[in-house]
């Protein structure tokens, strides 16, 4: 359980803004995502080198 302690002078935003950072980084939102369906082994790889080649076309271009 993340836990958030308002500094004192400290505005509700600014600590509401470190919270979904802190949430944000325990990565709990896209493991829920991630197992609402299951990838096979093999899709997952062809999906990261598809996303690879996708990366390095688009660095590419830029260069040029």
């Amino acid at each position: 359980m993340l836990k958030t302690i308002v500094k004192e002078g400290e505005s509700i935003e600014r600590a509401l803004k470190r919270f979904k950072r802190k949430y944000k980084k325990t990565k709990v939102l896209q493991e829920l995502r991630e197992r609402q369906q299951y990838t096979k082994p093999s899709e997952e790889r062809r999906q990261t080198k598809q996303k690879a080649a996708y990366k390095e076309k688009y660095l590419r271009s830029l260069e040029e």
